[in-house]
């Protein structure tokens, strides 16, 4: 029969906007306001005294507390406006002391009868929900450093293993390495093996009174690889790590010659964020010194937690974090926590060789983390600001070698279950190349990101409204079809992105008012061509399946350009572009689905079985 759908395909339709209705239902809900309280150190566990003292505190300062969180180590309390937010995040600092840390937040307010479908809000941009932007800039120095000390000690234990007697060995000013050999016959023998398997390296030979040395320098062009190897493999430690926080659509990027751009949209606690992203979480594997080592071949440090205690290590690295394949925390048979660690194929054989003839020896596990100390000082009256660069490197483990230790094993001695997951997890997302450095923080408040909500949320009303007038005077019964055709699409855009956990950002809401022209666009094209199917005196039936039939391809051609156009931004943008491509796409497909399919049933369902003599479609010719 002439404009009347199937059963089932109406059923369809129903079953679509009823999950597209669920699933959108939720941004409905606005976020909490909230102040979230955190540890000062990863270690520090939120008790219900301190919440209590929280509250005291508010309550004092006349603040209405809206609702409480609390997790083992952090709390939110919810409050009613971001007036109360702001006042109350001092009022909290002041009451817990630099023990804790008290943050701008946001928190969800959906109802548990939508939680328990997995219905949740769209998911909000660094523009939008607010959250941390920090710039840091890599190390290029010490990633230089870092490669050739990995390699000098490789040289020589390889050495070692010919049996070709040397001294020195050691990284020298000017990423130099020089060895020294008692016979040309020995240096002839080291130069051809390190010929053959570090080509990376310039090798220079001279002579010295009886000394015949081999220094080792690497060209420009090396360092330069070597640097971009630095900061891509730190890019993707990050983006590793980021994971890891389950941060959602997180912006991390490179910029320049040796910096790297990250946000993180709804992350308002910066300690966490860069306590996870800035520190190396770097390990060394070290022997301890023997006691008749000498000196200029061990280094001395301390224990991590236990003050005045230290160790003489080797100064020759077994292997380090880059070489970790993965690590896990678990608890060992007294019940404290510990690190299970697999090394990868190359690790596993260095620590095979190193530990096969140490057997009753110790071994140390050093911790190293560099980490920027900003100073103020009034100079000439200005503060000035002064930035310090510090690296701390410290014992976690020593243990003694029972066995001959391959890819597989465990660090003990940390203090907690959140020290011992933190490390897993660092070690999991992988050691950073080079040490980084904080040289921007920001953070956006969710009081400014509330803003930019309300100024984007009145551009789409305004818009929206201007186009449900136009279409309901232009087109009339039919122009109201477009427009509940058209508030369905919004709502199926807004269910698909909260389904994908896409993020909304500005440029995002963006894209949502050039779905909406799109969507009507289809609508406009579709009628026109009915009114033209009039105008020629086609019957009304005829004219709306006309009208539906030869519009289709005319709007799936402009559609599927638009969605090729949209592809290529999401591949080649990054950040703000790319949420504007998500958004753009999913509008695509919903409008499509509204345009041509809902519309047309909504009027089938008027229209559609029986004998019409008018349509109410605007217009002089519009009757017949």
């Amino acid at each position: 029969m002439l404009n009347k759908y199937p059963l089932w395909k109406n059923i369809l339709i129903l079953v679509v906007l009823a999950i597209g209705f669920v699933y959108a239902l939720p941004n409905v809900f606005p976020d909490d306001y909230a102040i979230q309280i955190t540890g000062a150190r990863s270690g520090t566990e939120i008790s219900q005294q301190t919440v209590d003292r929280a509250s005291e505190a508010l309550e004092e300062a006349g603040i209405t507390i809206k609702g409480i969180d609390r997790e083992e180590r952090s709390a939110l309390i919810r409050v009613n406006s971001s007036d109360d937010q702001l006042q109350a995040r001092p009022v909290v600092q002041q009451a817990l002391g630099d023990e804790f840390l008290v943050a701008l937040n946001m928190a969800e307010s959906t109802p548990d009868w939508l939680k328990a479908v997995g219905a949740g809000p769209m998911k909000l941009g660094l523009d939008l929900r607010g959250g941390v932007h920090f710039l840091l800039e890599v190390d290029m120095e010490t990633a230089v450093e870092q490669r050739l000390d990995a390699t000098a000690s490789q040289i020589k234990r390889e050495l070692r293993e010919e049996r070709i007697r040397y001294r020195g060995g050691d990284v020298s000013d000017g990423n130099r390495i020089e060895l020294s050999f008692r016979s040309e016959q020995d240096r002839s023998q080291a130069f051809d093996i390190i010929r053959d398997r570090y080509n990376e390296f310039l090798l220079d030979e001279s002579t010295e009174e009886d000394n015949y040395l081999l220094n080792l320098s690497l060209s420009e062009q090396e360092i330069q690889q070597i640097q971009d190897y630095a900061i891509e493999q730190n890019l993707t430690t990050i983006r590793n790590r980021v994971n890891e926080l389950g941060v959602a659509e997180p912006l991390v990027q490179r910029q320049g010659a040796d910096r790297i751009i990250v946000e993180l949209p709804g992350v308002q606690d910066t300690a966490q964020a860069k306590r996870v992203l800035g520190a190396t979480a770097n390990l060394e594997f070290r022997l301890a010194a023997r006691q008749d080592a000498p000196a200029a071949s061990t280094e001395t440090y301390p224990f991590r937690d236990e003050p005045g205690r230290t160790a003489r290590l080797e100064r020759e690295v077994i292997v380090t974090g880059e070489n970790v394949a993965n690590a896990s925390q678990s608890f060992d048979e007294n019940g404290m926590p510990q690190v299970n660690i697999t090394l990868d194929g190359v690790g596993g054989d260095l620590m095979t060789r190193a530990t096969r003839n140490s057997v009753g020896r110790g071994m140390a596990v050093l911790f190293i983390e560099f980490r920027t100390e900003m100073e103020q000082e009034v100079v000439d009256g200005e503060v000035v600001t002064r930035e310090e660069r510090v690296q701390e490197t410290s014992i976690i483990s020593l243990a003694t070698i029972q066995s001959t230790l391959g890819s597989s094993f465990r660090i003990t001695g940390l203090d907690s279950i959140h020290e011992a997951s933190e490390l897993a997890l660092l070690l999991r997302a992988g050691a950073l190349a080079a040490p980084m450095y904080f040289v921007q923080e920001r953070t956006i408040g969710p009081s400014l990101g509330q803003q930019n909500i309300d100024a984007g949320f009145m551009s789409v009303v305004v818009g929206f409204c201007l186009v449900l007038v136009f279409m309901a005077v232009f087109y009339r019964a039919f122009g109201l079809v477009a427009n509940v055709a058209l508030t369905l699409n919004l709502m199926l855009l807004l269910a698909c992105m909260s389904i994908i956990s896409a993020t909304l950002t500005l440029p995002g809401i963006a894209g949502i008012v050039l779905t909406v022209g799109m969507a009507v666009d289809a609508n406009v094209l579709i009628f026109e061509r009915i009114r033209e199917e009039l105008r020629e005196g086609v019957s009304p039936q005829l004219a709306i399946n006309s009208g539906y039939s030869r519009a289709f391809v005319s709007i799936v051609d402009a559609n599927i350009t638009t969605f090729l156009v949209a592809i290529i931004l999401f591949a080649m943008g990054s950040g703000p572009v790319k949420g504007f491509a998500v958004t753009l796409s999913i509008g695509i497909v919903t409008s499509l689905f509204t345009a041509l399919v809902v519309s047309r049933g909504m009027v089938n369902a008027i229209y559609g079985g029986r004998k019409v003599e008018s349509l109410s479609i605007g217009g002089k010719l519009a009757n017949v």
